[in-house]
């Protein structure tokens, strides 16, 4: 599986990448879809912020053996009261915001169900496929922050991979290669938003309506700097 950002650049689109796009309204929004990593003779070590985190999930899943269960721990967080449809081991809420709390033994298919089931909650999920680890932050995710030194990028900091296994790293950095360092950031611009036809309730109208504008992704390459642009639809 490919990072949305890659699908985008590639002119491709599916439900991970208009899921990305719901939450925003018209304007420019700016330092999303961080990525920092750094490359050794070991492998890779890439750090990203939270708008990866469910394609990672996915990503690495594939990863694991077939007949083969890893422990997955973290938390799956939605809005909707996941009861009956999810084991956990706790629950927390907040602001009508509920965290599960998971802690099982998950082969391939079931991790990648659950990315199927609960495509629509933000799965902030940890564990390991061979060489391959991924780590999550626990918690509801939020845009990044600028750093508050002058000059200092944004830190992607809420997922964390670390894996020896090339094609990780290329559907991430897609465009980037024989880096040591590589720090990548993203600005939104949403020019249009074009609703659907016939549809009269606002949830439907918010989840199935389309956005269109522009992507800037900026990159930083061993101290070389890069920009690209395209035109989006999703």
């Amino acid at each position: 599986m490919d990072s949305f950002i890659k699908k985008l650049f590639s002119g491709r689109t599916d439900e991970y990448v208009h899921y990305q796009f719901q939450k925003f309204s018209r304007g420019e929004f700016k330092n999303r879809a961080l990525v920092s990593a750094s490359r050794s003779s070991s492998g890779f070590t890439i750090s990203t912020s939270s708008e990866y985190a469910n394609e990672l999930v996915a990503m690495i899943a594939e990863k694991i053996p077939e007949g083969v269960k890893v422990n997955v721990t973290g938390v799956v967080v939605s809005t909707q009261d996941l009861t009956g449809e999810l084991n956990f081991k706790s629950k927390k809420q907040f602001m009508g915001v509920k965290q599960y709390g998971v802690d099982e033994q998950f082969s391939k298919h079931e991790i990648l169900e659950l990315c199927r089931k609960f495509k629509k909650c933000f799965l902030a999920l940890s564990f390991s496929a061979g060489s391959t680890s991924l780590k999550i932050k626990t918690k509801s995710p939020k845009s990044a922050k600028p750093s508050s030194k002058e000059d200092a990028e944004p830190k992607a900091d809420f997922c964390r991979i670390k894996t020896s296994d090339s094609s990780i790293a290329e559907a991430i950095l897609f465009d980037v290669s024989n880096f040591k360092r590589v720090n990548v950031k993203h600005d939104f611009i949403i020019t249009e938003i074009i609703l659907p036809s016939g549809e009269t309730e606002p949830a439907k109208i918010r989840e199935n309506a389309i956005r269109k504008g522009r992507i800037v992704r900026s990159m930083n390459i061993d101290g070389i700097k890069d920009k690209k642009e395209i035109l989006f639809e999703a």
